[in-house]
């Protein structure tokens, strides 16, 4: 059961380790990234903030979809995290489990607009955010789960 996918651009981190993963109760958390895989140092880190008695799994994209779809992960209570709206986008377009999506971090860049604390976003990216909505995907903004949940509908353009 897919509890929540995260966007943040930090990945796994203390916040998201330990608040979210115990907040939502999960038992696996699956990073989908297509560097992480790849990039000795980006998983050394992540595994380093995994919590005690959660199973951490780092797959790319694709495989991450392949698995999904398998239903090899319907057995945990899994929390995805991924680096991008565009890499949420892809998961939610090929996975119909996922019902919610949590934008946690995602960094000022040139031409983003800040829609929240900690949210940055290029047009682009509202406009996936946007076809994330019309599918009847929950996508709210909160960085820890004890933030005030906001709707991102309510900020973003469409």
């Amino acid at each position: 059961m897919i509890k929540l996918l995260r966007v943040d651009h930090r990945l796994l981190h203390g916040q998201v380790a330990f608040s979210w993963t115990q907040s939502l109760g999960v038992d696996s958390i699956l990073i989908a990234n297509d560097d992480v895989p790849n990039n000795e140092l980006r998983k050394t880190t992540i595994k380093l903030a995994k919590p005690q008695g959660v199973k951490l799994v780092i797959k790319n994209i694709e495989d991450s979809i392949k698995a999904i779809k398998s239903g090899v992960t319907d057995k945990y209570k899994l929390f995805i995290v991924v680096e991008s709206v565009a890499d949420a986008e892809k998961l939610i377009s090929e996975c119909h489990k996922i019902k919610q999506v949590n934008l946690g971090g995602i960094k000022a860049r040139e031409g983003t607009r800040n829609i929240s604390k900690a949210i940055n976003l290029l047009p682009q990216e509202e406009k996936s955010i946007k076809r994330i909505l019309e599918k009847g995907v929950e996508v709210e903004i909160r960085q820890v789960p004890s933030d005030k949940k906001v709707n991102a509908s309510n900020v973003i353009k469409i």
